[in-house]
């Protein structure tokens, strides 16, 4: 096993005092300006790096920071968004020559335990936290420790009104978000222009707040369109394609079953999409299928997809630079991720006639 390069190596190389090049790489004064460029020359032929952990144990910068998800270990091998979420985070932090610590834990208290243990073995100078929920405990946590935090998503957004996206509000943790609401009423718009009436939304995990805002999304915009509790309404799930493919076929078995379905990632609109097809359900003859978040599997399914198109890995990028300018000693503040658009592909159409009998129902011609 090749040996780590040490300081003792560096000095010997470039005939030197160990004391002087500590100075240099360390950026104090002590040594000449010849003196640290040779140590540094040398030091980066022999390929040396600082060690982290002493760095931390001295009070420097860690050069990591952290991402922790308490989500089902089984949901995450086939969900492609934190798949771009992380590349866009990894993208702008290799750049910036900075670590990211990443673990899955069971729940939000063993992820608070988590924060708490890096913070006190100063781990990672600053975190990403993404899924935040309603009445989250993690900013206050984070506040107290005095460990620099972007929430990727906003903490119980619906609690409070939401800031016009060009007049970003205040915020004691930086968080970037994305318009939920907006995309919602995108999907409404396109279901409902089509002439559905009968809209099942598979949820996500319950608790989430962007679960909460898509579910009061889809009851406001059905509301607004005279669509009621008993026509328009939200399931929620663990987002697995195993969950959601049991409720779609709760849902497809009702009495009155929807004519249109939207899911809330593409692995269960996928899965959905299956269990129509045995039922002897035609997509979109006489069920259309909508994804939030589109991928390979929307494009590759027959039919295609329609989805929620947007900038997931742009979203990472946004979230990785905010955090780097707080590390930096900017403000905390609010980032707006750009206005995901609805792509309307072949799982969706007018609903069939036949499921529609009242007049009033009927698809526009």
């Amino acid at each position: 096993m090749a040996r780590r390069p040490t300081i003792k190596d560096i000095a010997r190389q470039a005939g030197v005092s160990e004391s002087a090049v500590s100075f240099a790489l360390n950026d104090r004064p002590g040594v000449s300006q010849d003196t640290r460029a040779r140590i540094r020359r040398v030091a980066e032929e022999l390929g040396w790096q600082p060690n982290s952990a002493a760095r931390a144990l001295s009070g420097e910068r860690s050069g990591a920071v952290g991402l922790v998800l308490a989500r089902p270990a089984h949901t995450l091998g086939v969900e492609s968004f934190f798949l771009q979420l992380v590349s866009g985070i990894q993208e702008v932090l290799s750049a910036a020559r900075t670590a990211l610590l990443f673990q899955v834990v069971e729940d939000i208290d063993a992820e608070c335990a988590l924060y708490r243990r890096w913070w006190a073995e100063r781990r990672v100078d600053g975190v990403l936290v993404v899924d935040p929920r309603m009445r989250d405990p993690r900013p206050a946590l984070l506040g107290a420790l005095g460990l620099p935090a972007v929430t990727i998503g906003e903490p119980e957004a619906a609690d409070r009104p939401s800031p016009a996206p060009e007049v970003p509000e205040p915020a004691a943790v930086s968080c970037v978000r994305a318009d939920d609401a907006g995309a919602m009423a995108q999907v409404l718009d396109h279901l409902h222009g089509l002439g559905h009436r009968r809209i099942v939304h598979i949820a996500g995990l319950p608790g989430l707040a962007h679960t909460v805002r898509r579910m009061d999304s889809l009851r406001t915009e059905a509301a607004r369109r005279g669509l009621g509790p008993d026509q328009v309404r939200s399931v929620v799930t663990d987002y697995s394609d195993a969950e959601g493919a049991a409720a779609t076929r709760r849902v497809l078995a009702e009495p009155q079953p929807p004519t249109a379905l939207v899911y809330d990632n593409d692995v269960m609109a996928v899965a959905g999409s299956a269990v129509a097809a045995e039922l002897g359900i035609p997509v979109p003859g006489r069920l259309s299928v909508v994804a939030w978040d589109d991928s390979a599997l929307c494009r590759v399914t027959h039919p295609r997809l329609t989805a929620l198109v947007r900038d997931t890995a742009g979203f990472g990028r946004l979230a990785a630079e905010e955090l780097l300018a707080v590390l930096a000693g900017g403000p905390p503040g609010v980032r707006i991720s750009e206005q995901p658009r609805l792509e309307p592909r072949e799982s969706t159409a007018p609903p069939p006639r036949i499921l529609n009998p009242e007049p009033f129902l009927e698809p526009p011609p």
